[in-house]
């Protein structure tokens, strides 16, 4: 599959995981592109982060920081060489289409049509590099949607999320994270390894079109099929959700605890931990549609028996019986929940004073764990020696990179950027 040579590509070196071997040109920025490209990362691949003479517009992004640089960029660019190229400029442009030409993987997220100018959009890459998987990530497709810059918010508010973000008759509200960025994201990763599997089997490579409209429209499941299959146009219910109760934040004595009672199992598991086994015999209670039905009678119920105890005694309880529940924690809560189950969620990447932590890789391997070669780089941190490499002679398969992934950024050229905030 992976085409890794040259002295390993200017020091960059195989790396150990599934994807070792792999040279990923990376022309993306701010956040779905780098974090799906980190993932390769992760995952043994050689990535090549292109960035503009400015840099990432991440690198930016403060506060917060740490040593002065931004945690946003921190949190979605380790295991990457970074080369900075002006595409613009001849030399940097044929730097980053050499890139182009001996890369198994180039990801970017330019507005759709955006590298043609450069030489680097599919149909050129693909001439010189018929094995090459090129995944483009877009706000809203290639074809009418294709100049409009596309940032998550727009597409949380456009695809109906913020409609059902809030409280009932109150104002919509966005995601506290970017989450079709990172849907997307992770969209393209799966792209990308599926096509690497079909080139694997036919030696040709393809272009993977990824869009965040299309990854929100998908993600938004149950919701979307609620229109799609049953034409109903979902609401706004708080934290309620529309087909199952309890599923929700309930009050106990001193905070919040979610409560998910999605089986009629679970819900006399419930009822008696909570001391009430008779309401799971109620014909009102019996079953979930009747639950759902009839909320507004039993919510009084459990809230009357929840204000008994705490919430994190009632949490010790209730998952001891089989019950899912959880206290609602601030993410410095989420982390120490991680450790104490034993995830072991931060990994430190790089020594000494580049030492920087960082969140673990979400998939664990058996027989090729993640791993975690370099620190998230500075500003063509590696672009001499990724230069010089591809200034020689190259037969393929090296990680390289030059020039800005996208010059102007999210403006005319950069799929909005990635068009994620």
């Amino acid at each position: 599959m992976g085409r890794m040579t040259d002295d390993a590509v200017a020091e960059g070196g195989a790396r150990s995981g599934p994807l070792s071997g792999l040279l990923v040109a990376d022309f993306s920025r701010v956040l779905a592109g780098p974090y799906a490209t980190m993932l390769l990362a992760d995952m043994g691949a050689d990535v090549v982060k292109v960035e503009a003479p400015g840099g990432d517009d991440t690198r930016a992004w403060t506060p917060p920081a740490r040593d002065g640089v931004s945690t946003y960029y921190l949190g979605v660019n380790r295991g990457k060489r970074s080369v900075a190229l002006d595409l613009r400029d001849e030399t940097g442009g044929a730097a980053a289409r050499e890139l182009a030409r001996r890369a198994d993987v180039l990801v970017e997220n330019f507005k759709p049509g955006g590298l043609h100018r450069y030489g680097l959009d599919f149909a050129s890459v693909h001439a010189a590099n018929p094995g090459i998987v090129y995944a483009s990530i877009s706000g809203f497709g290639s074809g009418a949607g294709r100049r409009v810059p596309g940032y998550d918010l727009m597409v949380q508010a456009v695809s109906g999320l913020m409609s059902l973000t809030g409280d009932p008759g109150g104002p919509p509200y966005r995601a506290g994270i970017s989450v079709f960025d990172v849907m997307a994201g992770n969209h393209a990763v799966i792209g990308v390894l599926a096509a690497l599997r079909y080139r694997e089997a036919t030696g040709r490579g393809q272009h993977v079109e990824v869009d965040l409209l299309s990854s929100a429209l998908s993600g938004l499941v149950n919701q979307s099929s609620a229109y799609v299959a049953g034409g109903v146009v979902p609401y706004r219910m708080g934290n309620a959700h529309p087909s199952v109760f309890p599923y929700e934040p309930l009050p106990t004595a001193d905070d919040d605890l979610i409560v998910t009672a999605a089986n009629d199992g679970q819900f006399r598991r419930l009822c008696e931990v909570l001391g009430v086994p008779e309401v799971a015999d109620d014909p009102r209670f019996a079953h979930n549609a009747d639950r759902t039905e009839n909320r507004a009678q039993l919510r009084p119920v459990l809230v009357e028996r929840l204000a008994r105890r705490g919430a994190v005694e009632w949490f010790e309880l209730l998952v001891e019986a089989g019950v899912p529940s959880g206290p609602i924690n601030t993410i410095d809560g989420g982390f120490a929940m991680a450790e104490r189950f034993g995830l072991d969620p931060i990994v430190e990447v790089g020594e000494g004073g580049r030492a920087t932590p960082t969140t673990r890789h979400p998939i664990r391997f058996s027989e090729t764990p993640a791993a975690y070669a370099l620190p998230p780089p500075e500003l063509d941190e590696h672009g001499p020696e990724l230069r010089a490499w591809l200034a020689g002679p190259g037969k393929g398969g090296g990680a390289e990179k030059e020039d800005g992934a996208g010059e102007d950024g999210a403006g005319e050229d950069g799929a909005g950027e990635d068009g994620h905030a």
